[in-house]
């Protein structure tokens, strides 16, 4: 077996949780050079995960010889940037979600990928829904909920609530650009499971803390990315989805989602944890996966699995992460116009 020798770009809490461990748990994988936002966090990392090297910039990571593909546990902001330079480096490439700050800066990324078709890019999928996503995926497919007419979600957090707390990443545009909360990550799992983009969108967002001082220093700066959100999008074949994403809710909240047909209504219950289906006639019922179609995190291995053996990419391909960036770019087009449909 050909040891497969990984770089790390960006050592945050997703990356220390989930990437690094899974790399090192597969054989013939070796994780041999960190870089963070500093020395001093890159060492950090290092020390803790066994890692032997360190570099002080990103650039030093994607020209290292050494490395043969490249992981991105980045804020989006570098996403473009050293996904495009690792492909033209030679270097396969998992890049934590979301994919760009933009759609233009997607379209860029899948240029170079296809530029080089004999290097693996892949982007960390939206996770909350694996265990499920075959399940619904075989329910849709029987049409059990007949004439599919409506698919909503709704996620809220008290994550903005507190006027005085700092700027999150997820509210700076230079970090984050054109994502909004957790929009992206949500609108992913609709189109996992349609396979189709709606046409049009309208959207409407409010800031109600409008200056908020940075992390990492006193500056107070103007807050430009909604703290709440709505949205209704809608389809060629008069599917409608409705979007519900706020920051605003203290206590247990809500976070579902709802596929809603002629026959019958699915709910993804994701604080419960719980799938249930209801059909005309019927008490909702709690559906369990079948064994092989319970899904779970193997994102890592999945990513060696196409280097290795030429496993095609399927959570998430730079085709479906430009997918859900045109998608929330149209959301903050239709915010920033004062609630006008954008097309897709």
């Amino acid at each position: 077996m050909k040891k497969l020798r990984v770089g790390v770009i960006g050592a945050g809490a997703n990356t220390r949780l989930r990437h690094i461990p899974g790399f090192q748990a597969i054989e013939g994988v070796t994780i041999d050079v960190v870089c963070n936002r500093s020395e001093v966090s890159s060492r950090s990392a290092a020390d803790a995960f066994g890692i032997p090297r360190i570099a002080r910039t990103w650039q030093e990571v994607v020209a290292d010889s050494e490395i043969d593909a490249i992981c991105i546990g980045t804020w989006p902001y570098l996403h473009a940037p050293i996904t495009i330079a690792a492909l033209a480096a030679g270097k396969h490439v998992l890049t934590e979600a979301r994919m760009a700050m933009n759609a233009e800066q997607a379209e860029q990324m899948l240029s170079a990928s296809q530029n080089r078709p004999d290097l693996v890019a892949q982007i960390v999928p939206s996770p909350f829904t694996l265990k499920w996503d075959k399940t619904v995926q075989k329910i849709l497919a029987a049409e059990t909920l007949g004439e599919l007419r409506e698919v909503s979600f709704s996620k809220s957090l008290g994550l903005n609530v507190d006027a005085g707390s700092p700027l999150n990443w997820r509210q700076d545009r230079s970090l984050s650009g054109n994502n909004t909360m957790m929009l992206g990550i949500y609108y992913e799992v609709v189109q996992r499971w349609l396979r189709i983009e709606p046409e049009r969108v309208i959207a409407h967002g409010s800031v109600f803390t409008k200056q908020r001082r940075r992390s990492d220093s006193d500056e107070e700066v103007t807050v430009e990315i909604p703290e709440t959100l709505d949205a209704i999008a809608e389809y060629e074949n008069g599917l409608r989805l409705s979007c519900r994403m706020t920051g605003l809710e203290l206590g247990s909240g809500l976070d579902r989602i709802v596929l809603s047909g002629s026959k019958g209504s699915l709910r993804l219950d994701l604080l419960a944890g719980e799938l249930w289906l209801a059909l005309l006639g019927d008490k909702e019922e709690l559906v369990e996966p079948e064994a092989a179609d319970e899904g779970s995190w193997r994102v890592e291995a999945d990513f060696v699995d196409s280097i290795r053996n030429g496993m095609p990419v399927t959570l998430t391909s730079f085709e479906d992460g430009l997918a859900y960036m045109r998608f929330t770019d149209a959301v903050a087009r239709s915010i920033e116009s004062d609630a006008s449909w954008q097309t897709l």
